[in-house]
C-alpha cells in the first residue's frame, strides 16, 4: 500500500489534468493531432495514471452514509434508453435513496458531454462506448469516467423510409444515407457490423451522418436519410407517423447488447461518495423495476408528459411492452424488444473498444482488458445489488453472440484483426 497514491495526490492529479486540458482546448485544432500522436497504448496508461486503484472510495464509505449533497441534477435524452434515469425523478427513486434529485433534458449527446465535463449536471445519462471514448479522450479532452451501470439492453432499430419495403439484406442498401445519433454509440457500432457483415463497407458504400434522435423522424420524412439504427421512441414514432417501417430489432444483431448508461466523473464520485453511491443505488433499484414487464405501462404513462419524453403514451407503450405495430402491416410481440439490465460487462466493453479500433476510433496498441475493468465499475455493481437484495454475478466477463459469431473477450486483438472490412484509415 505504500506506493499507492492517496485520495489527495489523485485530486492532484485530476487538477493537474484539467490544466492541461485548458490548454488544450485553447489549441483546438492541434488537439486532435495531440491525442492521435498519443496512441491507444498511451492513452491506456493515461487512464490507469488518473482512476484509483483498489476499492472505490464510495465504497470505503459507511454504506447507509449521509450523502455530502442531497440536491443534484442528473442528465438525460428524452429516448426509452434512459427509461430508469428519468423515470426515477416521478416515480419516487432517488428520493427513496436520500437525494432530492432533478432530470434535466439536454438536446443531443455533445451537449451532455459538455454538461458533465463542466459540472453543469452531477451524474448523467451516456452512450455506453461515451465514457470508453471520453476516457481516453476520442472525441474530447481526455476526462475519467465512470459507469456504474448500464441503463438498457436492446431497444434499437433499424428504422427505413417507407419507399424502402422492398428491401431484403444489406446489399439492398448500397448507396443508402443512414444517420445514426453519435460517432461513439452502439447505434454506429452495431449499424457498422451489421453492413460489413453483408458485404456493404459502411465508409465507402453508403454514408452516415450523425443527427440527435428528436431530428431523425424528421429527416425520415424529407427524404434526407433512408434509414437509421436509432433509438426509440423514434423507431415507434416513424411508425406512427407512417414515415418510415421497422426493418430490423438491434436484438436480432446482438441480443442483450448494451445501449445507454448511467456514469459520473471520476472527480464526483471521489469528491462526494456517499451521493454517488445513493445515486448508484436509486438507478440499480429503478432498473430492476423497470425490468418487470408488470410495470411497463405504468413507467410508459410516468414518462411520457413534455417534460421528460413529450412522447403519446400509445407509442410508448409499444416500446416498453413489445406489442407494436411494424410499419408493414403487422403486429409483432417481442416482449424483450427493450429490457433493463444494470450490470456493466467488462466483455462489453471490451466489443465496443474492439469497434472503436476497427473503425479507426483508436490508434495503436489498446490494453482492452485493464481500459474495461477501470471504467464499468461491475464487481462494485453487484456489491450494489446485493445490498438491494437483486441476483449477482459469478464473472465480470462473458462470451457474446453477434450475428452467429462468438466473441471472445480474451481474443480482442485477434477479433479485431480477423475483420475482412475495417475502417480506411
Amino acid at each position: 500500500m505504500g506506493n499507492t497514491p492517496s485520495s489527495e495526490e489523485y485530486f492532484d492529479k485530476t487538477v493537474e489534468r484539467s490544466v492541461v486540458a485548458a490548454i488544450l482546448r485553447a489549441a483546438e485544432p492541434s488537439r486532435r493531432q495531440f491525442l492521435a500522436g498519443m496512441g491507444a497504448a498511451a492513452l491506456t496508461a493515461l487512464v490507469a495514471e488518473v482512476f484509483p486503484l483498489g476499492r472505490l472510495k464510495a465504497f470505503a464509505a459507511d454504506p447507509v452514509g449521509k450523502p455530502e449533497k442531497t440536491d443534484v441534477t442528473v442528465g438525460f435524452i428524452p429516448i426509452t434508453c434512459g427509461t430508469p434515469i428519468i423515470m426515477a425523478e416521478p416515480l419516487g427513486f432517488y428520493k427513496k435513496h436520500g437525494l432530492n434529485a432533478s432530470v434535466k433534458r439536454a438536446a443531443g449527446w455533445a451537449m451532455i458531454r459538455d454538461w458533465a465535463v463542466t459540472k453543469e449536471v452531477d451524474a448523467s445519462h451516456f452512450l455506453s462506448p461515451m465514457p470508453l471514448a471520453f476516457t481516453l479522450g476520442a472525441g474530447s479532452v481526455p476526462t475519467p469516467f465512470y459507469m456504474p451501470a448500464v441503463e438498457n439492453i436492446n431497444g434499437q432499430a433499424i428504422t427505413l423510409h417507407i419507399k424502402h419495403k422492398g428491401v431484403k439484406t444489406a446489399a439492398d442498401m448500397k448507396g443508402f444515407r443512414f444517420c445514426v445519433p453519435f460517432d461513439f454509440s452502439m447505434h454506429n457500432y452495431l449499424l457498422r457490423y451489421f453492413l460489413a457483415e453483408g458485404g456493404i463497407h459502411p465508409d465507402k458504400d453508403v454514408q452516415i451522418r450523425i443527427v440527435p434522435p428528436a431530428e431523425m423522424v424528421a429527416n425520415l420524412k424529407a427524404g434526407n436519410v433512408d434509414g437509421y439504427l436509432g433509438p426509440d421512441p423514434f423507431n415507434q414514432r416513424a411508425v406512427y407517423e407512417n414515415a418510415g417501417f421497422i426493418y430490423k430489432l438491434s436484438k436480432e444483431i446482438w441480443d442483450r447488447h448494451p445501449c445507454c448508461a448511467f456514469v459520473v466523473t471520476k472527480e464526483f464520485a471521489t469528491q462526494y461518495p456517499n451521493t454517488f453511491r445513493a445515486l448508484w443505488r436509486a438507478i440499480v433499484d429503478a432498473t430492476h423495476y423497470a425490468s418487470d414487464p408488470a410495470h411497463r405501462k405504468e413507467i410508459a404513462a410516468a414518462i411520457a408528459p413534455a417534460n421528460y419524453l413529450n412522447q403519446p403514451v400509445i407509442v410508448l407503450e409499444q416500446i416498453l411492452t413489445g406489442t407494436y405495430a411494424d410499419g408493414l402491416g403487422n403486429i409483432k410481440k417481442v416482449p424483450d424488444r427493450i429490457d433493463f439490465d444494470p450490470y456493466p460487462w467488462h466483455s462489453m466493453a471490451i466489443w465496443i473498444l474492439t469497434q472503436m479500433k476497427r473503425w479507426g476510433h483508436l490508434k495503436g496498441d489498446v490494453n482492452y482488458k485493464a481500459v474495461a475493468e477501470q471504467v464499468y465499475l461491475a464487481a462494485d455493481c453487484d456489491r450494489i445489488a446485493k445490498e438491494l437484495g437483486y441476483p449477482t454475478h459469478k464473472t465480470t466477463s462473458t462470451k457474446h453472440t453477434i450475428m452467429g459469431k462468438v466473441f471472445d473477450p480474451d481474443q480482442a486483438e485477434a477479433y479485431v484483426k480477423g475483420f475482412k472490412i475495417h475502417s480506411m484509415a
